[in-house]
């Protein structure tokens, strides 16, 4: 029986990484066989992808290196990781997947949306997450929260300027209007407590639901099965 797939997707800023540790805890705590994992990184290969993409002295990285070196990170985290807990029937948890390349590179940089998600298509064998969490919060907002939190990992996206960042917010809000059924969105200018008892009390009814009808197949991008 196949596991489930959860992503978090947000801007910079959004809070989604600190909000996806408790709710990790809180699914153990509960008994659930769960994994918490991150792109780009989760495993060695990606995480080594992942400092180069990040690195703030790589500002010369054009836009569809940016591109195929994510689509590269994320084809190995699949298959080293995600896949073979999904075949276990795990619940995977992962920080970013697949829209933060549409919103971010298909949108933001220019790529186009269409372009980016079929480059992803033969990354990802058409698996996409079974629910996706959109941590939404206005892009200043997100940027006033990283400058004040000294301890948060600084990255070459950082540097970007604020028309990017309402770039990549728009792009996320063409995302969710395409896959409206899959995103949930979670309100992400509220306290913290607020936020994660949103996100939780969405997953924890999806989880019931898919316990009670027995539906753990994978979904699919366009299928509604």
């Amino acid at each position: 029986m196949a596991g489930l797939f959860i992503t978090f997707e947000g801007g910079e800023g959004a809070g989604k990484t600190t909000v996806i540790q408790h709710i990790f805890q809180k699914l153990i705590a509960q008994g659930i066989d769960v994994i918490q994992t991150r792109e780009p990184g989760g495993i060695k290969i990606s995480e080594k992808i992942r400092s180069i993409i990040h690195d703030p002295e790589h500002l010369e990285m054009e836009e569809r290196t940016e591109a195929l070196l994510y689509a590269a990170a994320r084809r190995q985290h699949l298959v080293e990781k995600v896949f073979p807990a999904l075949e276990q029937g795990k619940v995977v948890l992962c920080d970013r997947f697949v829209d933060s390349s549409l919103a971010y590179q298909g949108y933001a940089r220019g790529l186009g949306i269409d372009e980016v998600y079929a480059i992803n298509q033969f990354v990802i064998q058409d698996c996409s997450p079974d629910l996706t969490l959109f941590f939404d919060i206005e892009p200043k907002k997100g940027l006033e929260r990283i400058a004040a939190n000294k301890n948060r990992e600084r990255n070459r996206l950082d540097l970007e300027n604020i028309q990017f960042h309402e770039a990549v917010y728009e792009g996320y809000q063409k995302v969710k209007a395409r896959f409206p059924e899959r995103i949930k969105t979670v309100q992400a200018g509220q306290s913290l407590e607020a936020v994660e008892q949103d996100a939780m009390d969405i997953i924890s009814s999806f989880l019931n639901e898919n316990e009670k009808g027995g539906n753990n197949e994978i979904n699919y991008y366009g299928d509604s099965r």
